[in-house]
């Protein structure tokens, strides 16, 4: 048996170690870091959150190999959706695929693809370069509005508030200054679009899986299976009555208020009058206008 590893940042090799010492099978051969070789592995081991699966993403598809995430990040919701939401749940994962191989499955990913580049300012932190020039991979959800303000403004917190509460301290100080976005949202086709929503938005997600934001159920109905994006649109709103509304997105419960509207769609187009951030599995992608879709079967990932 032998696998590669990728380290997120800041994440401790220690926990390497306490998989090693905890592996059904010992002769395993212990890879660290992921170079083109990488290929000759049995599977790969991503020790680290959402952010480091998204800048992996690419590679992972490339290589075809099965991955397990293990949930050691400041947001793991990819890891959760997949049911490891602690590192003993990875580690349980990990002894029935050396055991048994067995709990192997395919899951579909997110596609983005940014229509032009924008001379806009880039958000604080983020460089030129982040731009894409290819279609960008992601696992969970993208999304443009009021959730990339607050994704944003979590990134520049410490590592452990980020861990820790960072996404609702974030959401505390921006949901009462944040002014709705005329957002346009087309599904169908290059040949046919059709106009599904267009209307002052606070936020559209984008979900190839029912999480993000630090376990906030956006998208309570996705799963990563189905060949579909589950897409949520929740429209302008009083700032005080849009606070009182999040906590029961940690519920899945906000699909039954007036100003939310769900539904599903293998490929839309995002438009609005200015270029506005889109961000995707809490990582800064491009800026509108931009097209989103799903790749089916795109990923294998190792379950418990």
């Amino acid at each position: 048996m032998r696998a590669a590893v990728i380290f997120g940042l800041g994440c401790s090799p220690q926990r390497l170690k306490f998989f090693q010492e905890r592996s059904s099978d010992k002769k395993i051969d212990w890879r660290v870091g992921m170079p083109g070789s990488a290929g000759d592995a049995d599977a790969v081991l991503v020790f680290g959150g959402d952010g480091t699966v998204h800048r992996h993403l690419s590679q992972l598809v490339k290589l075809g190999l099965p991955v397990l995430v293990v949930p050691v990040g400041s947001g793991n919701d990819f890891a959760s959706a997949l049911g490891a939401r602690r590192v003993r749940d990875a580690l349980t994962a990990w002894r029935r695929f050396c055991d048994a191989g067995d709990n192997v499955r395919a899951i579909d990913l997110g596609v983005i693809k940014a229509l032009e580049t924008s001379s806009a300012t880039q958000p604080v932190g983020v460089s030129r370069a982040s731009e894409p020039e290819f279609d960008r991979y992601f696992c969970t959800v993208a999304g443009v509005g009021l959730d990339c303000e607050v994704a944003r403004r979590a990134n520049m917190l410490p590592r452990f508030l980020r861990g820790h509460g960072g996404y609702a301290l974030s959401l505390i100080s921006t949901v009462f200054r944040f002014a709705p976005i005329n957002i346009r949202i087309l599904t169908g086709s290059s040949e046919r679009w059709v106009v599904r929503s267009e209307q002052p938005t606070m936020l559209a997600a984008f979900a190839n899986a029912p999480l993000y934001g630090d376990g906030m159920k956006i998208a309570p109905d996705a799963q990563m299976d189905d060949g579909q994006l589950d897409v949520c649109v929740i429209g302008a709103t009083d700032p005080l009555r849009l606070f009182c509304l999040f906590p029961t997105v940690y519920f899945g419960r906000h699909l039954e208020i007036r100003e939310v509207e769900y539904f599903r769609a293998d490929r839309a187009r995002v438009e609005t009058e200015h270029p506005v951030d889109v961000y995707a599995d809490g990582e800064y992608v491009c800026q509108t206008p931009f097209e989103v879709g799903i790749q089916p079967a795109a990923l294998k990932v190792i379950v418990p």
